[in-house]
């Protein structure tokens, strides 16, 4: 497949998710498939120290390495390597409904820049996010609106999809949670057309850690618009 045949890069930060990757990259590939899209699953492997890797590339996925840890570098080895005129970012720890990426899509081929998911305006089955988490979400997604300026409703929802062009027009200098803030203010700095849709979170259905941490991370986005 030469780079003129793909549309579509999936993107993929990954830490120690051998229990759920395979079956992110599955779910990709096969909504790409279903519907006739040319594309690809990028995996960015950020130092895992079990078999992730070779799970992902026995499911397809272009695996890159990226040993600097954090969300922000990973994701950036990621948009590198990837090959399509429209990345989408997801996680690849199943909570994502994959098959949102096709409205995603759908947008940014009608003219938009940014395509937003949204986990906070009904997109949510079967309480998917605990109350601390979604009343941080809320909170920090009311201070980033006043602060940047703009009417995000989800500032870290993990899957979005941006057309590459415009990503190329951004500047980033965060490397860890902050890095979906970031994206977002420098979005509206460069007047990129930004639009939003709702998305469903669902309940990881694999035994896995996560890794977020709910008040270290909330912090850095915190620390980063009130400093930026």
């Amino acid at each position: 497949m030469g780079k003129e045949d793909i549309k579509v890069s999936v993107v993929m930060p990954c830490l120690n998710e051998e229990c759920a990757v395979g079956a992110c990259v599955d779910e990709a590939y096969g909504y790409l498939e279903r519907n006739g899209i040319c594309g690809e699953v990028i995996v960015v492997d950020n130092g895992s120290t079990d078999n992730s890797a070779l799970i992902a590339k026995c499911h397809r996925a272009k695996v890159v390495s990226e040993k600097q840890r954090g969300y922000g570098n990973a994701l950036r080895s990621g948009f590198n390597a990837a090959r399509g005129d429209i990345i989408i970012m997801a996680d690849c720890d199943t909570t994502y409904d994959l098959s949102d990426m096709g409205r995603m899509i759908s947008l940014i081929d009608e003219g938009y820049d940014l395509v937003i998911g949204d986990r906070l305006t009904g997109g949510g089955r079967g309480c998917a996010m605990n109350i601390i988490h979604r009343m941080g979400a809320i909170m920090l997604s009311r201070i980033g609106r006043q602060k940047i300026h703009t009417d995000v409703n989800d500032f870290h929802c993990g899957i979005r999809g941006i057309r590459k062009e415009a990503l190329g027009r951004l500047k980033f200098h965060t490397v860890g949670m902050e890095f979906a803030t970031e994206m977002i203010a420098e979005s509206v700095k460069e007047g990129l057309r930004i639009t939003q849709i709702p998305v469903t979170l669902r309940k990881c259905t694999v035994m896995r850690r996560s890794k977020l941490s709910i008040f270290r991370d909330g912090y850095r986005h915190l620390k980063y618009m009130i400093t930026n």
